[in-house]
């Protein structure tokens, strides 16, 4: 079992978990080519992080690349920046820009 992490990636949850559900339980070769032509933002941090445990896994723990699965995506909330936007009559309105926090486990199919 390979775990790869990325802490604080600045985009929201909600929009990297529609990326991440589409390659949950997917070989590592399927997983790389579905985020390669993937046209969301948030598939190139995730096709990076594979591509590290992937690495990982070949040169850590000598498995073969081919046999790899992806078990568990998992997407979880980060910090929040805190930011304000000026408003009417001096008043300001705040802005939550949200981060995420992924975890990628990677495990052999028997």
């Amino acid at each position: 079992m390979v775990t790869a992490s990325l802490n604080n990636y600045r985009q929201s949850p909600r929009k990297v978990r529609l990326v991440a559900n589409l390659i949950k339980g997917k070989k590592v070769p399927d997983a790389l080519i579905t985020l390669k032509f993937l046209t969301k933002s948030a598939s190139n941090p995730l096709f990076r992080l594979l591509s590290s445990a992937m690495a990982n896994a070949k040169n850590n723990f000598n498995l073969d690349a081919d046999s790899l699965m992806i078990k568990e995506m998992r997407v979880d909330g980060g910090s929040t920046l805190k930011r304000r936007m000026p408003r009417a009559r001096g008043m300001a309105f705040q802005i939550k820009k949200r981060t995420s926090n992924i975890i990628l486990v990677l495990d052999e199919k028997k």
